[in-house]
């Protein structure tokens, strides 16, 4: 068999996935005039730049890249109730509209969702399968804030959770752990296994942003799902410094203690120090960072077997940087990329007692933990 390699899942339709016009998260009208893009915060930019830049450097060459058939309303009605989908996928066939919080989509959005979805499941199948040896999904539109019934924050599918129930059914895969790094909490994971042990939610993410009111870290699950769930909030402002001592205190001992068949990270941007819907300062060296722990927890517990499914991120000229970053540490391969994004930000790093004070609060949420 020929050396494995790492996978990228990638669909060109992904990209065409539209929301209707608003300027970042507030519809256009009133004071409110129409951005020159005339798009939305979720646009397909950062995700475009982001595999333009593989391209140019070169890597895409070097990687197994593959698209994947959408999910079927049968892999759909795993997470999701039938209602909201006949909804999602009548208002699709239409001109769009929105079925929940902050989630806008236009003509065709449905079908969209579901090529995103399908990235997500067979990026997941195919390294439960060892046909790659860990995988990238370039899933758009994203998943991590949909509830079963409700659209939110620009999500229409719960791509990961779709993934989830499928591999479950396909391999018999009894306990898998979400670390999700997206800026903002994975409230739609956290509601979907709350009350479930099957599989460990694990959140990064600033304090007090989207959604309000869910992020908070004494929600750890509920009745056979009690402790599956962690919260780690960060405050605004926060760096590299706290986001490596985030994974060194919190989610690498949780993910030891849970003992995860296959992890799978929620792969968000927006904690980059320049994104537009977020105040943390973390850089493209942060996700390298982030990547090469959980690239080693899945060495140590579940024999490598890692996917990342894209999130958010919508600092267009930045996130390509973070994303070959992370590309980079998956498979093993440099490029000749330069971040320029990052010496600026590793120069405006938090001042040392708000650093001080983070790690005093993670190290209380630890101890708490028992960790």
């Amino acid at each position: 068999m020929a050396t494995q390699k790492t996978g990228f899942y990638f669909d060109e339709k992904c990209l065409w996935h539209t929301a209707s016009a608003h300027a970042l998260i507030v519809p256009v009208g009133g004071w409110v005039e129409p951005l020159a893009a005339g798009g939305h915060a979720e646009s397909p930019d950062t995700k475009r730049r982001f595999k333009s830049l593989l391209d140019v450097s070169g890597l895409t060459a070097q990687l197994d890249v593959r698209s994947a058939d959408p999910g079927t309303m049968e892999d759909l009605l795993r997470v999701h109730g039938r209602d909201y989908l006949e909804q999602f996928r009548q208002l699709s066939d239409q001109n769009g509209g929105e079925l929940g919080t902050r989630a806008p989509f236009g003509q065709g959005s449905f079908d969209v969702a579901c090529v995103s979805a399908g990235l997500a499941m067979r990026a997941v199948d195919d390294v439960l399968s060892g046909e790659v040896k860990n995988a990238y999904a370039l899933s758009r539109p994203p998943g991590h804030h949909c509830l079963p019934d409700e659209a939110m924050g620009f999500c229409l599918l719960a791509n990961i959770p779709i993934a989830i129930e499928a591999a479950k059914k396909k391999h018999g895969i009894e306990r898998i752990a979400v670390v999700d790094w997206d800026v903002h909490h994975g409230n739609g994971t956290q509601v979907i296994y709350y009350d479930r042990p099957d599989v460990l939610a694990i959140s990064i993410h600033m304090e007090g942003g989207f959604p309000p009111g869910l992020a908070v870290a004494d929600k750890r699950g509920e009745g056979a799902g009690e402790g599956c769930n962690l919260n780690i909030p960060v405050l605004p402002g926060a760096g590299q410094e706290a986001y490596i001592a985030a994974f060194e205190r919190l989610v690498l001992p949780k993910l030891k203690a849970y003992q995860p068949e296959m992890i799978i990270v929620a792969s968000g941007f927006d904690a980059n120090g320049f994104d537009p819907l977020s105040r943390t300062l973390a850089h493209s060296g942060t996700f390298a960072d982030m990547t090469d722990m959980i690239m080693s927890a899945a060495g140590d517990l579940c024999g490598s077997r890692l996917v990342l499914v894209h999130e958010g991120g919508y600092a267009e000229a930045v996130v390509p940087f973070c994303g070959v970053a992370v590309m980079e540490k998956l498979s093993g391969i440099k490029t000749e990329v330069e971040d320029p994004f990052r010496t600026l930000l590793e120069g405006r790093q938090p001042p040392q007692v708000l650093t001080d004070l983070q790690l005093k609060l993670l190290d209380e949420q630890a101890a708490a933990a028992g960790f």
